[in-house]
């Protein structure tokens, strides 16, 4: 008998699935963040962890030597003195605990063993180290890992819940305010194993971006940390008569604002979470596509289309289009599978 589960349902509204869940009663809670330091993994359980309302204590973890070539298979290094008064992993044991990336799941492994039912310990992201490494993992649904104790959502876990959104679209600042409508936000993405920036990619983009103008848009373009900086110049050359703005770096990251005043979005297909971010607005995302891929982000982004939320950026746009479709909120989602889980094991009988 096959113990894949369905995918969790994103389409269902978030005071429903907590109330279900029993959300409420993780407000307060004690959680730890083990963070292997990367911007990504650290949006990932953050927005997952803010949705179960707990009070957070972020642990950095950076293994050296023979200890980092074995994670995600092997030990917690000696160095680390697990468990005792001198090490940042020590009682009194939080109520959840939360890690993403192959740094970070020997932590998570090793919590688990030592605090045994008093701590639920949660790994996003397959580190293929099998499932009873936590007691819950999660994963988006175009990867390959399914069991008892795995959960899927179609998009990342992040921190722009409805609430944020809401909040930010309050106030709109003076600079965004001056752009043309339809103001379209601009995520610019990098080169990883599977997307390449070549100079003909980057081509398309930029006369995508004038293509948009011509119509009458204002952009709003941000980089990211994986950006080169020879892209980025280009793009930012290429705008720079236009209507539009463009974050530098300095300063205060614009990128929230973007997400809740822009009226359609272009995301690179080769950050998952900056395209899940877009996704969660409701609003039409454009997907341009860099060289290369993979048969698992083609899944991915197979799968939004399904869902409505994207449709491919062409290289010249004849006409603003618009849709809508139901906004993917799955740190909520995710937040509320969990509870719920929690919940159910609390209400178990102990042994005797």
């Amino acid at each position: 008998m096959s113990n894949n589960i369905s995918p969790i349902r994103q389409d269902v509204a978030p005071e429903a699935a907590a109330a279900a869940s029993g959300l409420d009663a993780t407000h307060g809670l004690r959680g730890w963040i083990v963070s292997d330091g990367k911007a990504g993994n650290d949006a990932q359980t953050r927005g997952v962890f803010n949705a179960l309302g707990l009070s957070y204590e972020i642990k950095r973890v950076d293994p050296a030597g023979v200890w980092r070539l074995l994670a995600p298979w092997g030990p917690v290094s000696p160095a680390e003195r697990f468990g005792t008064q001198g090490s940042q992993f020590r009682p009194p044991w939080p109520d959840f605990a939360i890690a993403a990336g192959r740094l970070t799941t020997p932590y998570i492994r090793r919590l688990k063993r030592a605090a045994g039912g008093r701590t639920y310990t949660v790994i996003l992201l397959d580190p293929r180290v099998g499932t009873g490494a936590a007691d819950l993992f999660w994963v988006p649904e175009h990867d390959r890992l399914r069991g008892a104790n795995v959960i899927t959502t179609l998009t990342a876990p992040h921190s722009y819940t409805p609430r944020r959104l809401a909040e930010l679209r309050c106030t709109m600042p003076p600079d965004i305010a001056a752009l043309p409508a339809p103001r379209v936000a601009v995520a610019l993405g990098g080169p990883d194993g599977n997307y390449r920036y070549t100079p003909a990619a980057v081509t398309r983009l930029v006369s995508a971006l004038r293509s948009f103008v011509a119509l009458g848009a204002g952009l709003m373009i941000t980089p990211s940390r994986r950006t080169p900086p020879e892209v980025a110049t280009l793009v930012r050359d290429a705008t720079e008569s236009t209507p539009r703005l463009f974050w530098s770096g300095t300063g205060d990251n614009p990128y929230p604002h973007f997400l809740a005043h822009a009226d359609a979005f272009i995301a690179p297909a080769d950050s998952v979470n900056m395209v899940g971010e877009a996704c969660a607005t409701g609003k039409p995302v454009y997907l341009f596509e860099p060289e290369g891929g993979s048969p698992k982000r083609s899944r991915f982004h197979a799968a939004l289309r399904r869902h409505g939320a994207t449709r491919p950026l062409p290289e010249r746009l004849e006409t603003l289009e618009a849709w809508t479709y139901v906004p993917l909120n799955s740190a909520e989602t995710i937040a509320a599978e969990i509870a719920g889980r929690w919940m159910r094991r609390r209400q178990k009988p102990g042994p005797g």
